[in-house]
């Protein structure tokens, strides 16, 4: 885009300075670029007329042309409203009009013909359209058939006639005098060998498609070149950091060597011996590794990350995890100590609790180099704590933590004094949440991705049932069968944060109701209202068996493993996204027993909430999982990537359009790897938008 696309929008003939300033405020629409970028969001097909005696429940938008026959106003007061019996030869159907009655009245008149377009509607057995568009019938309606664009729109901004009508007719001002402005942004070698219109043609028609033809080639015009572009400048930061950041070579093996051969509690499964050949691939290549290690709950990725920590270690650097709460922090540091202490390892663990004489001595032995492993939250990034030498940072569930909370990492090591700079760890960072392929493309494009996608051998898949609350007799019984067995379980009920205190109540029902129906044994209870203290209490008493059941909230969704209890039982489970129902799923199946999650719903379920119950009966598979909920609701905050603003996509969505994505990612990478520097003449339109996107672009890469 040249310029011109920067003039401000108030200088469009429609607009001026009071329309301005709520388009900047309601749709943040400051200049003509932005305009032109505010896309439609559906079409009205506007391409064919309906005749009035064809029109069915199954049609969400007819356009009929006809006559009024008569016109009424009917009702009283608050009931009083428009109708007008409208006919074309076929048939009848009333118009009414609830609001702007009065209005209506001037301007329609019977005897006269009309294209109306509306929503069709059953009521009492006959058809009506409530609020139609309605214009008089003249040969430019008749002959001049279009998509009509539907555009996002605010109810501040149609107040002042600038809703989706409103908006298209600034668009059509704007689209008049583009002309020459619009810059060909693609090579013509991407054009042709792509079969891609023309940027300009596909402007133009994405807000004023002649046919849907044309509307899917300006579609996918413009969602390869958002991919292409996104995907470009995530290659190209990639290529950058393993150009300009060196990493410390670890080859040596020795500590590794004897854990494997001594101390290895178990066989490791072949996806993660792939992942740890990877990653000790890295550690001696002299390129500073940055690497997503995705792995289902229960897959072993902490193992898989202390024997990473060992190469590392024995070659005389130090190790970092950071986990996101003080929980997980815990369950890390209790789960690794073991191992640590077989192999005469130094590791210590800090949290925001820790008293002030724990952190003393850690920094003191962090700084003199004699402690191997240190596990904790953010406390790890203080300024107070410095490393001797910081071979590896491993982050756990990175996505909770932000941006400059990360980069803080990178700069945890002593500045050595021969180059005046400090030496940069390799960074390790491991997500149990299942990232669909499309999404890790795009947020981690820039990192190398290892997937451990193999459950431990012996591990049974849990088994998932949807149930109503009319069977919840029968899941008692069943309960109550598995602890007779000497099996323990959750009870979890949803807490929705606008209403707490209503659903710390539904909690409170609920631990009142399973009290009532199993007096026989122990019930705890957990919730996040509770002191730090409390939570531990409780928690712990379940973990030695003293309790049988947990009812409790979603706090449970990272928390302490407790490899007996085999049954998780969900209430309201409709009110769960599908990513926190598998996290909640994966706090059992610990173990060789097996396990069980039951979805108890009501009768009254939305097609999505059907949908999300039916995946998780269906599959275990995480994976599977990320991508349906990629598709059910889009990639949102998926990633708590709102910080990044590498996801403010125009057009593409990531949902549907993941094979857009796949070949705008290969184009990308056959342009960079045959001109890295897009110095070439052919690249030259590439080059050109690259340097106007780069104002507002994020080194996402240097941070992992």
């Amino acid at each position: 885009m040249t310029g011109f696309f920067d003039t401000r929008i108030e200088f469009l003939k429609g607009v001026g300075p009071a329309k301005a300033e709520l388009l900047n405020k309601e749709l943040q629409i400051f200049t003509f670029g932005n305009l032109i970028q505010h896309y439609p969001f559906r079409y009205e097909d506007r391409t064919k007329f309906h005749r009035i005696r064809d029109v069915s429940n199954s049609l969400a938008y007819i356009q009929l042309k006809g006559r009024i026959i008569r016109i009424n106003m009917m009702g009283q007061g608050r009931k009083k409203r428009l109708v007008a019996l409208f006919a074309d030869g076929t048939g009848e159907i009333e118009l009414i009009w609830f609001k702007g009655a009065q209005w209506m009245l001037q301007k329609i008149r019977a005897g006269v013909d009309y294209v109306v377009f509306g929503k069709p509607t059953l009521f009492n057995r006959k058809f009506n359209i409530a609020h139609p568009e309605i214009d008089l019938l003249t040969e430019a309606n008749i002959d001049h058939a279009f998509l009509q664009p539907i555009y996002p729109s605010t109810e501040k901004l149609k107040v002042r006639y600038l809703d989706s009508k409103g908006i298209s007719k600034l668009q059509k001002n704007l689209i008049t005098i583009t002309g020459q402005h619009i810059r060909e942004s693609l090579s013509d070698r991407i054009l042709d060998g792509h079969k891609l219109i023309p940027k300009k043609t596909a402007l133009e028609n994405i807000h004023f498609p002649k046919d849907q033809h044309i509307l899917k080639k300006a579609q996918y015009r413009l969602k390869f070149e958002e991919f292409f572009y996104l995907q470009l400048r995530l290659i190209k930061l990639k290529l950058t950091r393993i150009e300009k950041f060196k990493g410390q070579v670890f080859n040596s093996t020795n500590i590794l060597t004897e854990f494997y051969n001594n101390h290895l509690p178990f066989e490791l499964t072949n996806a993660q011996k792939k992942v740890i050949r990877e990653i000790y691939r890295d550690l001696k290549s002299g390129k500073q590794m940055n690497r997503l290690i995705q792995g289902d709950v229960g897959s072993g990725k902490t193992i898989v990350s202390f024997i990473c920590m060992l190469v590392v270690i024995g070659n005389d650097a130090q190790v970092a995890l950071m986990a996101p709460t003080e929980i997980l922090a815990d369950q890390h540091y209790k789960g690794l100590k073991p191992f640590a202490d077989e192999l005469d390892l130094e590791i210590a663990i800090l949290k925001g609790s820790s008293k002030k004489s724990e952190r003393k001595i850690i920094a003191e032995k962090l700084e003199s180099g004699s402690l191997n492993i240190l596990i904790g939250t953010h406390a790890l990034i203080e300024d107070a704590v410095k490393f001797n030498n910081l071979g590896l940072a491993i982050i756990d569930e990175q996505h909770r933590f932000g941006v400059a909370q990360r980069a803080k990492l990178w700069r945890k090591n002593h500045t050595s004094a021969a180059s005046g700079q400090s030496i940069i760890p390799h960074i390790l960072v491991m997500t149990a949440t299942p990232i669909p392929r499309t999404l890790a493309m795009t947020l981690y494009g820039d990192l190398d991705i290892s997937i451990i996608d193999e459950l431990p051998a012996g591990r049974k898949e849990i088994k998932t049932v949807h149930k109503y609350d009319s069977h919840r007799l029968e899941v008692f019984g069943f309960i109550r069968k598995q602890i007779v067995y000497g099996r323990q379980v959750y009870v979890v009920y949803p807490l929705i944060e606008e209403s707490e205190k209503l659903d710390l109540k539904h909690l409170t029902d609920g631990f009142e109701a399973i009290k009532r129906a199993f007096p026989e044994y122990q019930i705890g209870i957990l919730h996040g209202k509770m002191k730090a203290a409390a939570k531990d209490f409780e928690m712990s008493r379940f973990v030695r068996n003293e309790t049988q059941i947990m009812v409790a909230t979603t706090v449970i969704e990272v928390g302490v493993d407790v490899p007996n209890a085999t049954v998780m039982v969900i209430e309201n489970s409709e009110r769960f996204g599908l990513a926190q129902l598998h996290q909640l799923r994966g706090r059992v199946g610990r173990s060789v027993h097996q396990s069980y999650c039951i979805l108890m719903t009501n009768y009254k379920l939305t097609r999505e909430s059907r949908l999300r119950i039916n995946t998780m009966v269906s599959t275990n598979n995480g994976f599977d999982i990320a991508e349906a909920d990629l598709k059910l609701r889009g990639p949102g905050d998926l990633m708590g990537t709102q910080q990044s603003g590498i996801l403010d996509l125009l057009i593409a969505d990531l949902g549907k359009d993941s094979k857009i994505l796949e070949i705008a990612r290969q184009a990308a990478q056959t342009v960079l790897e045959d001109d890295p520097n897009l110095e070439k003449e052919e690249n030259f339109p590439i080059k050109q938008q690259v340097k106007s996107q780069r104002k507002s672009s994020v080194n996402w890469s240097r941070i992992s």
